[in-house]
């Protein structure tokens, strides 16, 4: 893929389901995605990425998963294989430490946090695109939590809503390698218009 521009007042950076449970030691999935985690720098690239969107004045949209709270799923005739796990073990359990954003990935005044994702896309039925185009964004960089899950998923819909796409496939994690290899060698190009690590974007946004 050629080299990316991002263009000033038009990016954005979606950082999905920064919670506790996802990135913090003690959260109900981080140990099932420390290795990969480990093995791409998550936090560290988050950190970095944190730093330089806000450096360089990108608006930040939080894109958080549904919090679990009781009555959740209960009684729907088809809920998804990932939701009845969340039902299953109150993953992002509301008004617990699990469902709590790290604390290193909180937002800020002057982010947005946008509606509550039910399933795995943060567009579909929240306000994401609605508050994106009311700030005039056309590119969207997408990290976070899960590579093959949320971020897919958001990243995909991006682009079927008409945004340049930017994956960063160090910035997110999964449960083993081969899902992120499936996310970013397979699934990726196909929607993605560009799959960086977090130093190319880095880079690229720099200049």
């Amino acid at each position: 893929m050629s080299v990316t521009t991002y263009p000033a007042h038009r990016t954005a950076y979606l950082l999905v389901d920064p919670y506790n449970d996802f990135l913090s030691e003690g959260g109900k999935v981080y140990s099932h995605i420390e290795p990969v985690a480990k093995e791409v720098g998550l936090l560290d690239n988050l950190r970095k990425l944190d730093r330089e969107v806000r450096k360089q004045d990108i608006p930040i949209f939080f894109v958080p998963h549904r919090r679990w709270e009781p009555g959740d799923y209960e009684g729907w005739d088809h809920p998804t294989p990932n939701q009845m796990k969340v039902l299953k073990v109150h993953l992002f359990e509301r008004g617990q430490w699990g469902g709590e954003w790290h604390s290193e990935f909180a937002p800020k005044p002057g982010d947005t946090i946008v509606q509550e994702h039910w399933g795995s896309s943060g567009f579909a039925n929240t306000d994401l695109d609605l508050r994106l185009k009311q700030k005039g964004i056309t590119h969207v960089i997408v990290a976070g939590l899960l590579a093959n899950t949320c971020i897919e998923c958001t990243a995909r819909y991006a682009s079927e809503m008409g945004y340049h796409v930017t994956l960063v496939r160090d910035a997110t994690a999964a449960f083993n390698s081969e899902m992120m290899h499936a996310a970013h060698e397979l699934n990726g190009p196909t929607f993605a218009h560009a799959i960086v690590t977090t130093n190319e974007l880095v880079a690229n946004l720099g200049a």
